[in-house]
C-alpha cells in the first residue's frame, strides 16, 4: 500500500494491439476493476486511481496490420477501440485508458530514456540470441524447450544478431535484490517471489532497450535509426500516465501491479531496475496470476478455444460473467473454466442462490404490504476486509455466495410465511438488514446486482422484482 498517502493506484498490464481482447485479458481486468472499486469504497473516489489501456508499437502490431492492409496506426485504433468496447460491456471503471501512441508518453519515454543514457547506464553493443516473436524477448538456453519458450511452445525460436543499445540491467539487479530483501516492495504470491529470486540468483543479463529493424516504434532521441525495445515503451506508461493525465502524479508509487504470470519477469525486475536508475520510488505490489486452460486445453487460434468475452455477456449479462471469472478458480493459480460448468455454476449460485433470495425476501415484503425503515448498510463484512487484504477476491466472495446459502437455509428453516403479522415483521427486518449487507459486500464484484438489490431493499414499499438471473 502507499505508505505517504491515502491513495490507491492500480494497474493492469497495457494490452498489445496485434489482435482482440480474450479471455483472459478480460479475467486480468475484472480482477483489477474488483480492487480499485473496493478501494473506492474504502479510501473515497478521488484517492482511487485505475489504469488500463493498450500498447501499441512493435513489429507484431505492424505485421497486424499490414495483413489487414490498414497503416499501424489505424489498425492499432481499432483494437484499442476493441478492449474499450469489451471493457464497457463488463462494466470496468477504469479512470484512464491509456495509448503508447500518444505523442506525450513518446515524449516521457525518450526524456527518461535520455536521462538514463547521459548518466552512463545505457550502451551500444551487438547481441545474438534465440528470439520469441509471439514475447518479443530473447531466451537464455536455461529458459528453451525443444527451440521453443514455454509461452509459446508452437512457435520456434528465431536467432537473431543486432547492434542494440543496452541498459545496465545486470548492474542494477544487485540493488532490485535488495530492495526485494528489505521487502521495499512485494512479489505475491510468494512463489512468484521464489521465481524472480532464483533466477536473479543464478545471472541477469543486460536488457536491449532499442531495436534497429523496427520502424513502429518511438525512435531513440540520440540515434534516430533506432526504436525504443516495446517492452520499455510499455512499462513506462504505468510512470508517464501519472505526468499526462490531470492531478495524477500524487498517485505515484503504484500500489499494485497486476498481470499474468508470464510477464512477471519484466514488471518484477526490469522494471524496478530504470526505476532505480532515475531514483524514482519503486512499486508497492506486483501481483502474478496463473494461467487458465479452456476445457483442460491451452488456449489457442489454432484450437478455436479462444472465447470472446463479449459471447459470454451477450449469453450471461455482465455481473454474471465477472461472477464466474472471479470465483472458477484460486486467484494466483493456475485453473480451469469449463463453459458446460459455467452454465451449471450459472444456475446454482445465481439463479437458484442470490436471484432465488431476492425474490423469496421482497415476495414476503409484497405480500404483507410491509412498511420498510432499514438503512442501507455503508461498510464491508470483516470477511471481506480480510481477504481483500489478502489479495484474494476469489475467497471475498465466496464468503458472500457462502452468506446467501445460508440464508436461504435459514428463511427454509424459519418458515416465515406461517408466522402471525408482528413476528414477521421482526424477520423481515433482519433479513432486509442482512441482504442489504450483502449487497454492499457484492459491489466490487457484481455492481449492478448490489445497485439492484439496494434500490429494491431501500424503498418502503418492496415489491418482487422480475428474475435478475433467470435460469438458462
Amino acid at each position: 500500500m502507499n505508505k505517504k498517502s491515502n491513495n490507491f493506484y492500480i494497474t493492469t498490464p497495457i494490452y498489445y494491439v496485434n489482435d482482440k481482447p480474450h479471455i483472459g485479458h478480460a479475467y486480468t481486468t475484472v480482477m483489477a476493476d474488483v480492487f480499485a472499486r473496493y478501494y473506492r469504497k474504502i479510501k473515497g473516489e478521488n484517492n482511487v486511481f485505475f489504469l488500463t489501456g493498450t500498447d501499441e508499437h512493435g513489429n507484431k502490431v505492424a505485421n497486424s496490420a499490414k495483413a489487414h492492409n490498414l497503416s499501424p496506426q489505424e489498425f492499432a485504433n481499432n483494437i484499442s477501440n476493441e478492449y474499450k468496447k469489451v471493457w464497457k460491456k463488463l462494466d470496468i471503471s477504469y479512470d484512464e485508458f491509456f495509448r503508447t501512441t500518444d505523442p506525450s508518453h513518446e515524449k516521457i519515454v525518450q526524456d527518461y530514456l535520455q536521462q538514463l543514457y547521459d548518466k552512463g547506464f545505457i550502451y551500444k553493443a551487438k547481441y545474438k540470441g534465440l528470439y520469441c516473436v509471439g514475447c518479443e524477448n530473447f531466451f537464455l538456453s536455461d529458459e528453451i524447450i525443444n527451440n521453443t519458450c514455454a509461452y509459446h511452445p508452437n512457435t520456434l525460436l528465431v536467432e537473431q544478431e543486432e547492434e542494440n543499445y543496452f541498459f545496465k540491467l545486470k548492474d542494477f539487479s544487485v540493488f532490485v535484490l535488495n530492495e526485494i530483501n528489505k521487502q521495499t516492495y512485494e512479489i505475491l504470491p510468494t512463489e512468484r517471489k521464489n521465481e524472480i529470486l532464483g533466477k536473479i540468483n543464478n545471472g541477469v543479463n543486460d536488457i536491449s532497450i532499442s531495436r534497429s529493424g523496427v520502424s513502429w516504434g518511438i525512435q531513440l532521441p540520440w540515434d534516430k535509426s533506432q526504436t525504443v525495445y516495446v517492452w520499455i515503451d510499455a512499462l513506462l506508461n504505468y510512470y508517464s500516465a501519472t505526468k499526462i493525465y490531470s492531478e495524477k502524479e500524487k498517485f505515484w508509487p503504484p500500489s499494485l501491479h497486476l498481470m499474468a504470470k508470464d510477464i512477471l519477469w519484466f514488471h518484477s525486475l526490469v522494471w524496478e531496475g530504470l526505476l532505480l536508475a532515475n531514483k524514482i520510488e519503486l512499486p508497492k505490489v506486483i501481483f502474478a496470476h496463473g494461467f487458465f486452460t479452456i476445457n483442460g486445453q491451452k488456449i489457442s487460434k489454432t484450437l478455436g478455444n479462444v472465447i470472446d468475452p463479449l459471447v459470454l455477456v451477450n449469453e450471461y449479462g455482465s455481473d454474471a460473467v465477472r461472477y464466474l471469472l472471479i470465483s472458477s478458480f484460486s486467484f494466483g493459480n493456475d485453473g480451469d473454466i469449463s463453459l458446460e460448468k459455467f452454465k451449471e455454476k450459472y444456475n446454482s449460485d445465481l439463479a437458484n442462490g442470490i436471484g432465488n433470495l431476492i425474490a423469496r425476501i421482497a415476495k414476503l415484503c409484497e405480500t404483507l404490504d410491509f412498511n420498510n425503515t432499514n438503512i442501507p448498510v455503508n461498510n464491508f463484512s470483516s470477511d471481506i476486509v480480510k481477504h481483500m487484504s489478502q489479495y484474494r477476491p476469489d475467497e471475498a466472495i465466496k464468503s458472500v455466495w457462502r452468506r446467501i446459502a445460508d440464508f436461504n437455509r435459514i428463511i427454509g428453516k424459519d418458515k416465515p410465511w406461517k408466522l402471525e403479522k408482528n413476528k414477521l415483521k421482526e424477520k423481515l427486518n433482519l433479513y432486509i438488514k442482512k441482504i442489504l449487507s450483502i449487497a454492499f459486500d457484492m459491489e466490487p464484484f457484481l455492481p449492478k446486482t448490489s445497485e439492484v438489490i439496494q434500490k429494491i431493499f431501500s424503498q418502503e414499499k418492496i415489491k418482487k422484482p422480475d428474475s435478475i438471473f433467470p435460469r438458462k
